[in-house]
């Protein structure tokens, strides 16, 4: 209400200094309008040559006799000028014979102003029924009832779906079997929830996804909807969130009581991290109103008030920082992990999103689903799409398997830069610090077979090696770490061995293989030194109210063991690799030579370059990488 008595007197106000706008308006335009030149005999005498004057009044002074005014009207151009006359006698008799008796130009003795025509002296009025009424108007939709925006504030913002045309269920949710049985009972429930209230069952109030981004958590939530049948609405966790105090912790409220007058519905809250962050985490105390947003929630999730039928649903990629009473059983009674697909479910991911796509007879979705371990089903959709359109772009009426090579390519590394100019010094530069890193993917047992290397501008890279994945990783050893920061310091090393200098192309390779070393010594205790001890703050989240800087649970002892530790490990990686360029260094300068000539080169010819018995067999050698590009 206090918001409505502001906006009304505020617009009150707006309308009183339009009133005085138009009347200063009218009063001016009641004056005579003066051109910035002083008129004189000499202008009258030219325009009445010229039959420019429309009127001349005179008027005489009622103070002196004799002494007056004249006021002369021109038409082209519309104007008004006065002129002072020292004998209105004189005057009148030059006016009479220079106009030579016309009549209905001089008017004597004019005491009011020549009345214009009734629209032209009704226009101000106009303008200011006109403008009063519009402010009126704007007053009348800001202070009545349901119909302005401020009594809107409050209401929920999600979209209501009771029939979903585009409706989503378990069938075409591919590579989550295991998610999709834990939510087959929510489903049950909410179709025949007698049989869960007779035996006295609790069916969980909310359902909690978790998983990386693109992993399919919310297509997920709008399964569970489709298979139920029943009304859902989806919300977004930012739009609780407004800058108005109270307005979230209302928008909750009126979700949840929309909800409850279906007696079976679905609330899907998408990215509830954004208001279901940890209280007390801000600066201060917190944000107030994020916090009031998420306590209504809480309350209205498991409080006093009755909240039977209705399930929650909410996704988010960090579980690490909501407020642990969001997670309690009562509230989000169940936490579904949603992974990254393993071979089995990619392979079904593909088949879902080849429909509607004209798929070659050379396509082999099981090798696809092979080559691309990590990917999420986004990243799958992702590389089918790129390919169809690469195939259309090569006027190809099928997506066949080179196209999903190209994309492959595109989508692991990025777009090709063949038109970049690059000197010759720069190239060989390129081919040298490439070929190091294939050395080492080749030589070392436990990293992946080389796919493609490339000394084409690829991104912000001046060329790439793109190996391929071979199998799903669920754990990496020390090994295998180890030697994955001496495949990074492979380029620096054939830069250090062949060139006789080092370049700036190998700091992402440093800045990587550091981390890596870091996360041996503190995150995984794979220190001979310190041996299998957490060091430092596991969560990596600062925020402000609670840590300004990260958690350090070590000393400045402990801290240059660490230090020494991570050196000694990237030093010896480093003399590693040095050692591997220096062994295979007639390889290195053959993949140069190729790199040269071809500028792209696959992983079956670098394999080609080495003599017979040197590589280790892999099993990452053949799928996308079985034909030469």
């Amino acid at each position: 209400m206090a918001l409505q008595r502001r906006s009304g007197n505020f617009a009150l106000f707006m309308l009183v200094m339009a009133i005085i706008l138009m009347i200063t308006m009218l009063i001016r335009m009641g004056q005579p309008q003066e051109t910035g030149e002083v008129y004189t005999y000499a202008h009258l005498v030219r325009d009445l040559q010229a039959d420019r004057v429309g009127r001349i009044v005179v008027t005489p002074d009622t103070n002196v006799p004799g002494v007056g005014q004249a006021e002369v009207m021109l038409v082209n151009p519309m104007a008004t000028h006065t002129i002072n006359i020292p004998s209105t006698e004189i005057f009148m008799a030059f006016i009479h014979n220079y106009l030579g008796g016309r009549q209905g130009i001089l008017y004597f003795d004019a005491n009011a102003p020549v009345r214009p025509h009734w629209i032209i002296a009704a226009l101000p009025l106009i303008m200011i029924l006109g403008v009063s009424g519009l402010i009126l108007f704007f007053v009348y939709q800001q202070t009545q009832g349901g119909g302005g925006r401020n009594m809107n504030f409050g209401k929920s913002r999600a979209k209501v779906i009771l029939q979903d045309k585009r409706k989503v269920n378990f069938n075409q949710v591919a590579g989550l079997d295991e998610e999709k049985a834990e939510l087959a009972e929510i489903v049950d429930f909410l179709k025949t929830p007698q049989k869960y209230n007779d035996i006295g069952a609790r069916i969980p109030k909310g359902i909690l996804l978790v998983g990386p981004p693109g992993t399919g958590k919310t297509y997920l939530a709008r399964a569970v909807a489709g298979e139920a049948d029943v009304p859902f609405y989806s919300i977004s966790g930012s739009d609780f969130v407004e800058m108005y105090v109270g307005v979230g912790a209302s928008r909750v409220r009126d979700l949840f009581d929309q909800a409850k007058r279906n007696p079976a519905s679905i609330i899907i809250i998408d990215e509830i991290d954004a208001v279901g962050r940890k209280r007390g985490a801000g600066h201060g105390g917190g944000h107030d109103e994020r916090e009031q947003t998420l306590n209504q929630l809480l309350v209205e999730m498991d409080g006093f008030a009755l909240n039977e039928g209705v399930i929650v649903l909410a996704a988010t990629n960090r579980p690490d920082i909501l407020d642990p009473a969001l997670l309690r059983p009562g509230r989000f009674d169940r936490q579904i992990v949603v992974n990254r697909p393993d071979i089995k479910g990619r392979e079904a991911v593909l088949h879902v999103h080849a429909e509607g796509k004209k798929i070659a007879e050379d396509v082999d979705l099981r090798v696809v689903a092979q080559t691309t371990a990590g990917f999420t089903p986004a990243d799958l959709e992702n590389l089918l799409n790129e390919a169809a359109l690469i195939a259309a772009r090569e006027n190809k009426a099928q997506v066949d398997m080179d196209a999903i090579r190209k994309a492959f390519i595109k989508v692991g590394i990025g777009t090709e830069k063949k038109s970049r100019v690059i000197t010759e010094k720069e190239r060989r530069i390129t081919a040298y610090h490439e070929a190091g890193h294939a050395i080492c993917h080749e030589i070392l047992p436990d990293m992946d077979a080389t796919y493609i290397i490339s000394v084409i501008p690829t991104g912000r890279a001046g060329g790439y090696v793109m190996p391929l994945p071979g199998e799903d990783r669920n754990y990496v050893g020390k090994k295998y770490l180890e030697q994955s920061i001496i495949a990074l310091l492979g380029g620096r090393a054939a830069e250090a061995r062949v060139l006789g200098d080092i370049t700036n192309g190998a700091a992402n390779d440093i800045e990587r293989a550091t981390q890596t070393a870091r996360d041996m010594v503190v995150k995984y205790g794979m220190s001979d030194t310190l041996g299998p001890i957490q060091l430092g703050n596991a969560n990596n989240e600062v925020f402000l109210g609670r840590d300004y800087h990260n958690v350090r649970n070590y000393g400045e002892q402990v801290a240059s063991l660490i230090d020494n530790e991570i050196k000694s490990i990237v030093e010896s990686s480093y003399n590693e690799a040095l050692n591997l360029i220096d062994t295979h260094i007639d390889v290195l300068h053959k993949i140069v030579e190729l790199l040269m000539e071809k500028e792209r080169v696959s992983g079956e010819e670098v394999r080609s370059l080495f003599p017979l018995g040197t590589l280790v067999p892999k099993d990452n050698k053949g799928g996308l990488m079985g034909e030469v590009l």
